[in-house]
């Protein structure tokens, strides 16, 4: 795997991390029969801000995203995209693990929801989230920086 880094994205890189986040989403929104491609660009178009998002290079080259969103009680961890190709190479592991270095050193909790039929849940079990709650399409998750 080559060196992971994250740098902030800007307005300029809307429509490519909309893609991503199509080809990355779409194994799970098509498991739970909600794939739309317009519908999954508009979603992310309407609530992209560059600076809660920052791009994951591989080697200098954009292979994903993570969105955080800082609220008074915890960090909110909105999406993780890892475009299909890089996916299962340790890219996403090792955002997480920065993104909760953030957390710890923050004081705060991070969380995050996943689609119930996505890989991505037990991707997060693994990372030490626990289920909070769940409905019929979403799992609630949250790590502690004080967990075991």
């Amino acid at each position: 795997m080559s060196p992971i880094t994250t740098a902030l994205a800007s307005a300029n890189d809307a429509d490519r991390l909309a893609d991503i986040r199509v080809e990355a989403m779409r194994p799970s929104l098509q498991a739970a029969g909600r794939f739309d491609r317009d519908r999954a660009r508009a979603r992310f178009l309407v609530a992209f801000r560059p600076e809660d998002t920052r791009l994951i290079l591989a080697a200098g080259v954009v292979i994903g995203f993570v969105v955080v969103r800082h609220r008074d009680d915890h960090m909110y961890l909105d999406q993780l995209c890892v475009s299909p190709a890089h996916q299962g190479g340790g890219a996403g592991r090792h955002i997480v693990r920065m993104i909760q270095d953030e957390a710890r050193s923050e004081g705060l909790p991070l969380r995050l929801m996943a689609l119930n039929v996505s890989r991505a849940n037990a991707f997060y079990v693994s990372c030490g989230f626990r289920a909070l709650s769940s409905d019929a399409l979403d799992t609630q998750y949250e790590w502690r920086p004080d967990a075991p």
